[in-house]
């Protein structure tokens, strides 16, 4: 006899069925699995015989054959453990093998016969709704679930509890969502004297969702800026908070089972891997720019970054998601991200400065910059020189706050989102190349502004894209339907050339 419960396997954040099959026959005592799992999966016998035997109950002395179909995909993690002891209950009758068909499970075992938490509850109850079925998973994690409106959720914190529960001995209560926890932001523009260009720059970014390099000395403020983006940009949606909720219930790094509510800001160290960044290891996982999905990544003190760890964030910023091929599959990502960098203008950092300036420069100045690429400067729309503060400069008028700002960038992201909606995109920064000079609505002045820059300055057909979605937000921000030439002198401002 063979018994079959319905789990889930994750590619990226997508979620495929995975049939569960047991069968228990006569022959030499063994407990093999097939279907390519991984060492995690291989390693849930020791803890479905341990979880059973806490229960009172113990494994036949007969050869227990596990499959996990389809056999071609990689199996990986802990939550086949609970579909598999729930199989195995099945064909040794303690279940009616009929009583999990309506189900998805997922759920790691315990010795002592608890369920623990796994990551993948909230992608794997949206599965579940959509075909049509209801959802097993562990009690820490069912609070997930529960946003998926309509499906039936039944949360168990150990496999007793199960049992009695299919046996009609014990009534479970449903798990309860947990409202969207909102952490007040103490960061505001205020907080940075002076600096009138850069936060101008930072206003067009959060607006238009640009990407934006910083160059400047030690101490100018480079990270305040950064920081307090988050304090100008909209609030997420509700597909959006969705979206990134999935990511992180994948990752496993959605706490307390609430939906995220704000816009992530990852800020990982210059010494962090390729994988890191971008996703991928042996057990392919979510990377920083995945993880900063409708959100910010900041990498400070860029030029430090390795060159090849740089070079990989090229295809995201340009097609908005992360392909990680390995040898056992392909897994997308989803990477839709402002890029934040700083960095200085030389490794001391104080090029220019009369007083500092080392015997090295300007040479180290251009050896410094040649760390990163023209073809990832190019993907860079505001390229910004954030000059150094004095302590003269920190006793000045208070500059505008965020909330001022705020409004300003929401009254221009609306103008963008009405005018996109047909496109498919929310912000300037999502136009298509193909549709850019159309949408931008530019005028005669501002065109023989940009050709004449573009001539000058040997700029690609990328930058001169770019250069117009700037100038594009720069004009919403105004309030213009038409990209005039102040607008376009002041996107250009923001162009280094090379």
């Amino acid at each position: 006899m063979a018994a079959r419960v319905a789990s889930v396997a994750f590619q990226g954040i997508d979620v495929l069925k995975i049939d569960v099959q047991v069968q228990i026959t006569s022959g030499v005592v063994a407990f093999p699995m097939v279907g390519l799992p991984d060492k995690a999966v291989a390693e849930s016998k020791e803890r479905i015989r341990g979880a059973l035997q806490a229960i009172g109950l113990s494994l036949p002395s007969r050869r227990i054959t596990v499959n996990l179909a389809p056999a071609a995909v990689q199996k990986e993690g802990s939550h086949y453990d609970l579909p598999i002891a729930l199989a195995i209950l099945g064909v040794m009758g303690i279940l009616p093998q009929d009583v999990l068909d309506d189900y998805y499970v997922l759920g790691e075992l315990g010795l002592d016969g608890s369920i623990q938490p796994v990551p993948g509850v909230l992608p794997a109850a949206m599965t579940a709704f959509k075909d049509g079925k209801s959802l097993i998973c562990p009690y820490a994690s069912a609070r997930e679930a529960t946003w998926v409106d309509g499906l039936h959720v039944v949360a168990v914190p150990d496999l007793m509890t199960l049992l009695n529960f299919f046996k009609g001995h014990q009534v479970l209560d449903p798990p309860h969502a947990t409202l969207p926890s909102f952490k007040k932001n103490t960061l505001d523009l205020q907080d940075i004297r002076g600096q009138s260009i850069p936060k101008r720059a930072l206003e067009i970014a959060a607006a238009g969702g640009h990407n934006m390099i910083m160059s400047g000395p030690p101490g100018s403020g480079k990270s305040m800026l950064a920081e307090r983006l988050m304090t100008i940009l909209p609030s997420l949606t509700a597909e959006e908070a969705l979206e990134l909720s999935m990511i992180y219930s994948v990752a496993g790094l959605l706490s307390d089972g609430g939906l995220l509510s704000q816009r992530p800001f990852r800020s990982p160290h210059h010494s962090a891997s390729l994988p890191a960044l971008v996703g991928g290891g042996m057990r392919a996982k979510p990377g920083e720019v995945t993880l900063a999905h409708h959100g910010v990544l900041f990498l400070d003190e860029l030029p430090e970054f390795a060159r090849h760890t740089l070079e990989a964030l090229r295809q995201p910023l340009e097609a908005r998601k992360v392909v990680v091929a390995r040898v056992n599959g392909h897994h997308t990502y989803p990477a839709k991200f402002q890029l934040i960098g700083a960095m200085n203008p030389c490794p001391c950092g104080y090029l220019g400065d009369p007083a500092r300036t080392c015997i090295k420069a300007p040479r180290c100045g251009k050896f410094y910059l040649d760390r990163l690429s023209g073809p990832l400067l190019d993907r860079v729309d505001l390229h910004v020189e954030v000059g150094a503060v004095s302590f003269g400069d920190n006793t000045g008028v208070l500059g505008e706050s965020s909330a001022a700002v705020l409004d300003r960038v929401v009254a221009a992201r609306m103008l963008q989102s009405k005018r996109l909606d047909a496109l498919g995109g929310v912000t300037n920064s999502d136009i298509p190349a193909a549709m850019v000079e159309e949408v931008s609505n530019l005028s005669k002045d501002a065109r023989g502004l940009l050709e004449k820059a573009a001539d000058r300055w040997r700029l690609s057909l990328r930058s001169c894209h770019r250069i117009l979605r700037v100038a594009r937000t720069i004009a919403d921000l105004a309030r213009d339907n038409a990209v005039g030439t102040p607008h376009m002198q002041e996107a250009l401002s923001y162009r280094r050339p090379e």
